[in-house]
């Protein structure tokens, strides 16, 4: 399997995100700042890496997997950043940074399975 800087960059991201969303978790009754732009740069990254692999599968290296799958993934991807905003934004209470703090190991996870649906 192949694991690219794309993969690394988002798997330090969403870890990073993940570890913040927690701690807030223990520390405040209400959605952090932090919690919630640790979510905001884990879709800023996932906004980037959509750029560049809609550049890269037409430019240099194509996608060896279905091209529905890897792209469901990434409208998926994208969009649970913004649901989990939407649910801390409505529920201020202490979870909503435990919300906030499950897209990282469920980002990780997508970008995981479209590294293998990349390189096959």
């Amino acid at each position: 399997m192949i694991y690219d800087a794309w993969f690394w960059t988002g798997a330090v991201m969403c870890i990073l995100s993940f570890v913040i969303c927690v701690i807030m978790t223990t520390i405040r009754t209400f959605p952090d700042d932090a919690s919630i732009i640790s979510v905001g740069a884990v879709e800023l990254f996932l906004v980037v890496y959509s750029v560049a692999a809609l550049v890269r599968s037409t430019t240099s290296t194509p996608i060896a997997g279905p091209l529905w799958e890897f792209w469901g993934y990434i409208l998926t991807a994208l969009m649970l950043p913004v649901i989990a905003f939407a649910w801390a934004v409505t529920d201020k209470t202490r979870w909503s940074n435990l919300v906030l703090g499950a897209i990282g190991p469920t980002v990780l996870v997508m970008i995981q399975r479209m590294q293998v649906i990349w390189f096959g």
